[in-house]
């Protein structure tokens, strides 16, 4: 599962990542986060087959489709498993027209350290930088003809790293995956799902605050570590 993630890069630095025009306007709702919870808006790359470039749309998280009688549906709809992502009815239309690029600096996990305790990791690319997460997106008219767009994150089987953590990860794509994952290439439904694969470059995890729980608190210090010495995983490389 991947519920939490942390967005703080500025927003021209996200459109120099993924290659989107320099003109592209940053929209007024645009803000850093270091905590993004389910519900929330993020900046999300996808690619306009008009105009031959990409673009980046601020959408809610957990995805509505377009058949959806009530936007509730979107709180069970923030992870779509790659697995089944080609024959899950909510998934199925999305995943062959409208997928798209996730843009985060690590998404957080939560390990069990004791019967009733559990303790926060961020976890992220060794060296830092943004990663690219697979995901899909969808357009829905509420009943008062207002349209929302909506995305979900791809999760797969963890790798080493984050399975000492959950049994999921975020589906991370490598640039060179980029363009046929957005449409760019074109691509067969096997091809697309043979990239939906645990991560295998290098990652970090950490511990950090609890205080990353509670979606009110939103600010630099929830990414610093703390409490080494609580896990053996505070500091894992792998690769």
């Amino acid at each position: 599962m991947c519920g939490r993630v942390r967005l703080s890069d500025d927003y021209s630095e996200i459109k120099i990542a993924f290659r989107i025009p320099p003109e592209y306007p940053t929209p007024n709702t645009y803000a850093p986060s270091w905590n993004v919870a389910p519900t929330d808006n993020l900046p999300i790359v996808r690619y306009n087959e008009k105009t031959g470039s990409r673009t980046l749309d601020m959408m809610r998280w957990g995805l509505v489709p377009y058949w959806a009688k009530d936007i509730k549906i979107g709180f069970s709809t923030i992870n779509a498993q790659a697995e089944t992502i080609d024959t899950k009815p909510v998934f199925r239309d999305a995943f062959k027209r409208r997928r798209c690029i996730v843009p985060v600096d690590n998404f957080y996990e939560w390990k069990r350290v004791g019967p009733k305790e559990k303790q926060p990791y961020a976890i992220g690319l060794e060296g830092g930088g943004l990663m690219a997460l697979a995901g899909l997106w969808e357009n829905w008219k509420s009943p008062a003809e207002e349209w929302v767009r909506s995305f979900t994150i791809i999760t797969t089987t963890p790798n080493e790293l984050c399975g000492e953590l959950h049994n999921r990860m975020p589906v991370i794509l490598p640039p060179e995956m980029w363009s046929t994952w957005l449409g760019e290439d074109a691509a067969e439904p096997d091809l697309l799902k043979s990239i939906l694969v645990p991560y295998a470059g290098s990652m970090v995890a950490w511990p950090v605050s609890a205080r990353v729980g509670n979606v009110k608190n939103n600010d630099p210090d929830l990414i610093e570590p703390v409490g080494a010495a609580v896990t053996p995983y505070s500091a894992v490389n792998i690769g």
